[in-house]
């Protein structure tokens, strides 16, 4: 093999180069990390590595060293991509790892071997810069490389030293850089040079040997680690001899798929070099991010992944698009990397449909959203203000869908030194969610006094028992009556009281993972009286605390007293069959939708189940039938369900899915019906699959953006629900008077006749609408001699009619050969409404939008629609006498003239 100078070369080159040196080579993770709470989406190389790099676990390799090209995702410049010859928000990063093995000595020689003799890089060329206090570096550069003193430069904490934060592990960094114009001498001031882009960073070694504790020391770690990042496109670009990561084989055959989308040909204007190459940079962004499971929503990850695929959608407004148009340019992402990430071409129908759905969403108010930034920033600009106010951006943020991003570029494209009150943004955006809080009673922790995390410092855990048996003795270690909203300790909980009991163990299951708390009793052992307490929910009430919320029937409760704690087991056997088919149902939708599809909220009780989940449309039909389908099949095959503790590395070797946010501890809980789903979960659970009896979906819905839901039944429920469809069936086959085999016949032909009388109806608004013509021209006045107004109301034609007469006043118009204008009304209770009409030579003064805007400012109401043609609905009837005597005055003013 030659010198690698495309992206695939060099990237195999790096990864067998490292292999020869006894690195494992481990494939790129998903962009969505796994099991690591702390971080929305994969940003560097060694994320995944990180238990290797902590010691938690010990690297599965003769030697502890890893290389890898890892996909990875920023938006800390996002402002900047676009604009630069170097900002992304995807990249590939190419990188080897030393996880208690080798350290400087070893990296810095392989570091300037692949430079110097794989690439071939001059080394003329070649300068590194080092940790100004780092001289066992500097003399290992020279070593290593042969390179002089003014080519090794020292620099500061701030650019050569990685911390993980404030403590913790540490160490100083090298970097490497190609001069991109060597024959301007040496520099005077290096840093600046490398910032204004003559020498290129091209690859980071990072040395962490020190932990540095509480007071600022720096203690050197047992094990040094080395962390290296090397970006593929900047690589790439210096291998290609090109001033731009944007013109390498990499990103540069997108920019031409985007230019021949939008019909652009030699001599594309310098203006739209920066649209370009937004869409170019987001389109591969967002084709790896929902290929790795990210759906479009308005938090997280979803978030992310909307603010970038809006603004490259916006961009390509800029370029002209009158349509979704994104979409049609993902699969030139597959072909560029699809031979290196799978993903990208087994997934890329779900790709398409996920960036379609989400550009014609965006595309409904974008030109909204931009009317009323236009119209805002003009209203500033002539009072003399430059800043935006935050309460407007958020209003285009929660009303449009505007991202604040996108409203700070059109105020920077504005020009003119214009901001936005981004303090006042976030103030709008806490003051929404604290709506959302206030209007959410929570249960558990979340919704407890800080006395019962006292409780827990003091107390040992509660043992739940409720997985093998739902009778069982226990003692109670503490009572907490609730009276008024008050929690108080107390050793007895008297009859007609409500409480909290809290026992040493019990088989009640306490409401958490969507799983509703057990119902029951808790009797007492007393010779002397009985004593009796309805369990009226179970919940957390710390992190190892379960609280029997109860209600005291008869006699008494103390603490330390011993009970038979009794779970209602009807209910909780529902709410097992519920649980166990959540499972089913979660693994027949992923077989079904895709892998993409992942829990977002679940409810699990007795009565029914309900699973929220991510998905960018509707769940078809025919989908719903075969995923009910899917379930019932494995109900029937009456699988057993296995339930197991194990680690959660092994748990994930079995392919148990486990959820972002949720955090697992060393051991977990694995609910296994072999062959079809594998899970982590502490909830109960059938023992055979059988045992849950039918599964009935009852609904299937919108919960949010990119989030679906459905309900459904099992056992007693489903049966419930069958009877009850066959009941309205029957009761719908007798007011037809007609078998139920005959309904659908019958109700077909009734729809058929009610079309005919409908299109016979609209026939006969169309002939009055006809004849209405003249009645209207009567009315006609004219407006600056040129322009016949029509204004005409009438409550008989409705909707359809109304528009029938305005198109034949429009060709009135037409056939007389002069400018028009129509105003048409309708105050009846059916369609209380105007409609507007403009002839197509006034439409560049007078928009039909427009006019109708002002005419429901009077009325009420709202509207919309094209320059020639709009409609509006009217609140306020009895207004639109006003509105027609105000119409001359505002054309006049569209006109720029005063009225006569």
């Amino acid at each position: 093999m030659g010198v690698p100078t495309t992206g695939n070369e060099i990237r195999q080159a790096y990864l067998d180069f490292f292999k020869s040196k006894d690195h494992k080579i481990v494939p790129s993770s998903s962009l969505v990390p796994e099991n690591d709470p702390t971080l929305l989406l994969a940003n560097a190389g060694m994320n995944q590595f990180k238990p290797y790099f902590l010691g938690t676990v010990p690297f599965p390799h003769k030697v502890p060293y890893a290389a890898s090209c890892q996909k990875c995702f920023r938006t800390g410049d996002l402002e900047r991509v676009g604009y630069t010859a170097r900002h992304h928000t995807f990249f590939e990063m190419l990188g080897n790892f030393s996880f208690g093995g080798y350290f400087k000595k070893e990296a810095i020689e392989w570091g300037w071997e692949f430079v110097t003799h794989i690439l071939k890089i001059e080394k003329s060329r070649l300068w590194v810069s080092v940790y100004e206090k780092d001289d066992e570096a500097i003399e290992l550069w020279k070593k290593a490389a042969g390179l002089p003193s003014e080519r090794i430069v020292r620099l500061g904490e701030d650019s050569n030293f990685w911390t993980m934060g404030p403590t913790g592990p540490c160490g100083p960094c090298s970097e490497i850089y190609v001069d991109l114009n060597p024959e301007m001498g040496d520099p005077k001031d290096f840093e600046y040079e490398a910032e204004v882009g003559r020498f290129l960073e091209i690859w980071n070694l990072v040395f962490t040997q020190f932990d540095r504790q509480e007071n600022g020391t720096l203690k050197p770690l047992p094990k040094p680690n080395i962390d290296t990042g090397m970006g593929l496109e900047r690589v790439a670009s210096v291998m290609q001899k090109l001033p731009s990561n944007y013109e390498t084989d990499l990103i540069h055959p997108l920019m031409r798929a985007t230019e021949k989308i939008f019909g652009l040909g030699p001599g594309i204007p310098k203006k739209d070099y920066p649209s370009l190459q937004v869409i170019s940079d987001h389109l591969r962004a967002v084709t790896f991010l929902i290929a790795d499971g990210v759906l479009p929503s308005n938090d997280g990850r979803g978030y992310v992944l909307r603010r970038i695929l809006r603004r490259a959608v916006r961009h390509g407004k800029l370029l002209g698009a009158t349509g979704p148009f994104l979409n049609h340019l993902v699969p030139e992402v597959g072909k560029i990397m699809g031979s290196v990430y799978p993903e990208v071409i087994d997934r890329q129908a779900h790709i398409l449909n996920v960036v379609k759905s989400e550009e014609e969403r965006f595309l409904e108010t974008l030109d909204a959203g931009n009317e009323i930034l236009a119209q805002k920033v003009e209203v500033l600009d002539k009072a003399g203000k430059k800043i935006f106010p935050g309460e407007t951006a958020f209003m285009l943020y929660d009303t449009y869908g505007f991202p604040l991003d996108l409203t700070k570029e059109f105020l920077k494209e504005v020009g003119g030194g214009w901001s936005v009150d981004e303090q006042g943004f976030q103030k709008a955006m806490e003051r929404q969610k604290e709506v959302a809080r206030t209007g959410w009673k929570g249960s558990g922790d979340a919704a407890l006094p800080p006395l019962y995390k006292e409780l827990d410092s003091k107390l040992a855990a509660t043992v739940f028992k409720g997985y093998e048996k739902t009778k069982d003795t226990g003692t109670v270690v503490q009572i907490v009556r609730v009276q008024d909203k008050k929690h108080e300790p107390v050793e007895k909980l008297n009859e007609g009281e409500y409480g909290f009991v809290i026992l040493n163990q019990t088989p009640f299951y306490a409401e958490k993972g969507g799983q509703v708390g057990d119902k029951g009793v808790l009797q007492g052992f007393n010779s002397a009286e009985v004593s009796w307490a309805d369990v009226l929910d179970t919940q957390m009430v710390s992190d190892n605390l379960i609280g029997h919320w109860c209600f005291m029937k008869r006699g008494k409760l103390s603490q330390g007293q011993k009970v038979e704690a009794t779970v209602e087991e009807s209910e909780r056997r529902e709410t097992m069959r519920n649980h166990t088919a959540t499972h089913l149902l979660h693994a027949a939708l992923r077989q079904v939708l895709g892998t993409h599809v992942g829990q977002a909220g679940s409810y699990v009780g007795p009565d029914r189940l309900r699973f929220d989940f991510t998905h960018f449309e509707a769940v078809k039909p025919d989908q719903l039938r075969q995923i009910e389908h899917l379930v019932n099949q494995r109900i029937l095959d009456n699988i057993e369900v296995t339930k197991q503790e194990m680690s959660f590395d092994e748990a994930k070797k079995k392919g148990a899915l486990a959820f972002f946010s949720e955090k697992y501890g060393e051991r977990v809980r694995v609910v296994d019906v072999p062959g079809f789903s594998t899970e982590l979960c502490g909830g109960t659970h059938v023992n055979r699959t059988g045992d849950i009896g039918l599964f009935k979906i009852a609904s299937e819905s919108s919960v949010a953006s990119g989030v679906r839901r459905i309900e459904a039944v099992t056992g007693e429920g489903s049966l419930a629900k069958v009877n009850q469809e066959e009941d309205t069936l029957k009761d719908i086959g007798q007011i037809l008077k007609s078998s139920e085999a005959e309904i659908k016949i019958k109700v077909q032909a009734l729809l058929d006749e009610m079309k005919a009388k409908d299109k016979e109806l609209s026939s006969l608004k169309s002939k009055l609408a006809g004849s209405k013509v003249d009645e209207a021209w009567d009315k006609r006045i004219r407006i600056d001699d040129k322009i016949v107004l029509v204004e005409y109301k009438n409550d008989d034609l409705g909707k359809d009619g109304l528009r029938q007469l305005s198109d034949n006043l429009r060709d009135k118009f037409s056939h007389i050969g002069t400018s028009g204008i129509a105003i048409l009304a309708s105050g009846n209770p059916t369609y209380p409404g105007f409609i507007t009409t403009v002839t197509e030579d006034l439409t560049s003064q007078i928009k039909a939008g427009e006019l109708i805007k002002e005419l429901t400012k009077i009325t009420g109401g709202g509207g919309g629609g094209r320059p020639d043609f709009a409609q509006a609905g009217i609140k306020d009837v009895t207004k639109i006498g006003e509105a027609f005597e105000k119409a001359p005055s505002f054309i006049y003013k569209f006109l720029g003239k005063d009225p006569l």
